[in-house]
């Protein structure tokens, strides 16, 4: 499953200049802010007055501070923007219907630009976008999704240019690593009106496995993942059909997943968008944060699986929203941008947690449950997970 230049979701490699294409493409509405996986830094796109630029954010210094990397014209509204682990700034831009691909980085008081190449479309269906930034920070990825197939492309860190990995049937959405070696990815496909999350193990050959597969009928979405503990954040309507809610899981818990109450707010969307790293032992105690969008605006809630209660706390002004990492010692960091301060980091410590009671080997079920999550995946080098229905209660299936 790796052949995918003229495969069925309509888009070529194109490196050659003047290559004829068929406009199409786009994406989904530009995230504010994209930060890298090791949190050393950010990237946007921003504007002055009429024009959009990127600019990249540092974050692991005493202070914040950014850099503009405006280009030799101004960048459409819809550009994609993603921090690379070494500081430079991959950009993704939609021309005449192709993507294209460069690397941006700072030469005094200008900008450097390192073409990587370009994905064209054949097709007015097919849309292209970025993936979370992998870990490591050598390597960016996209999906091309397109009517009946997904193509994953390699875009950076290959040394040739953009180079399609594989064609996934299904049309395939979200994205989340899960461990820290970045092999491990974990996608949600639509496939015969169902979605289901899946994962897509990069060093077997781009290998698709189910994931999470909480009913026959159920729409099963992973929306965040953390490499260190397993912890697992999850959209699901398993318990109430047509109605998603939020739940979690721990990859190799014999339990199932859980869809806590005070996770389901009325007239108020929930979104998780950073998991505290570092908790490999206590899933349960990691500390994550949610955005908050309701009636009143858009707000930071934090939650700990251990808890049966949120607790909300205003967003500093001038947030990008959905943005933010927690450090291994429950600081949240929230980037944020206001005419005063163009580049800031608002940092809040998350509570403490009370000590779970201690288990004993009777606490565990004896078989696995329905909806159960496959066992943890060890890092570097991660084995293939099996179907949740039929996963095993300590160890790994492989082949």
């Amino acid at each position: 499953m790796t052949a995918c230049a003229t495969g069925p979701v309509g888009l070529t490699a194109d490196h050659e200049a003047g290559r004829d294409v068929v406009p199409g493409g786009g994406g989904p509405p530009r995230a504010e802010c994209a930060i890298a996986a090791e949190g050393g830094y950010a990237a946007r796109l921003t504007r002055r007055g009429d024009c959009w630029y990127p600019e990249r954010w540092t974050l692991d210094g005493p202070e914040p501070y950014a850099v503009p990397l405006p280009g030799n014209q101004p960048e459409e509204p819809g550009t994609e923007v993603q921090p690379m682990g070494d500081g430079r700034v991959l950009i993704h831009r939609v021309t005449g219907g192709r993507h294209v691909f460069a690397l941006l980085y700072p030469t005094g008081p200008g900008t450097g630009e390192l073409p990587l190449g370009a994905v064209g479309c054949r097709d007015a269906e097919t849309r292209l976008r970025l993936l979370p930034a992998a870990p490591g920070g050598e390597r960016a990825y996209a999906l091309a999704v397109g009517p009946r197939a997904t193509a994953l492309w390699q875009v950076a860190g290959g040394g040739s240019g953009p180079r399609c990995l594989a064609e996934i049937p299904g049309r395939c959405s979200g994205g989340a690593w899960l461990d820290r070696a970045g092999r491990i990815l974990a996608l949600d496909r639509e496939t015969g009106g169902r979605v289901k999350a899946v994962v897509v193990d990069l060093g077997r050959g781009c290998e698709v496995s189910p994931l999470l597969q909480i009913a026959e009928h159920s729409d099963d979405r992973v929306l965040l993942a953390d490499p260190d503990s397993g912890l697992l954040m999850i959209r699901s309507d398993a318990p109430s059909p047509g109605r998603p809610r939020l739940g979690w899981g721990v990859l190799g818990s014999t339990l199932p997943v859980r869809f806590p109450e005070c996770l389901r707010l009325r007239d108020c969307v929930i979104t998780p968008f950073a998991i505290q790293p570092g908790q490999a032992l206590t899933p349960e105690r990691c500390a994550v944060a949610l955005r908050m969008d309701g009636a009143f605006g858009c707000w930071v809630a934090v939650w700990h699986p251990a808890e049966r209660r949120l607790r909300h706390v205003p967003a500093p002004e001038g947030w990008l929203a959905g943005a933010g990492l927690w450090t291994a010692d429950a600081v949240l960091h929230l980037p944020y941008a206001t005419a005063r301060t163009p580049c800031g980091l608002a940092r809040l410590a998350s509570p403490a947690v009370p000590e779970p009671p201690a288990r004993t080997p009777s606490d565990e079920p004896s078989r696995t449950p329905p909806g159960a999550l496959p066992p943890a995946l060890p890092d570097p080098a991660p084995s293939r997970p099996v179907p949740l229905q039929q996963a095993p209660l300590a160890q790994l299936v492989t082949k």
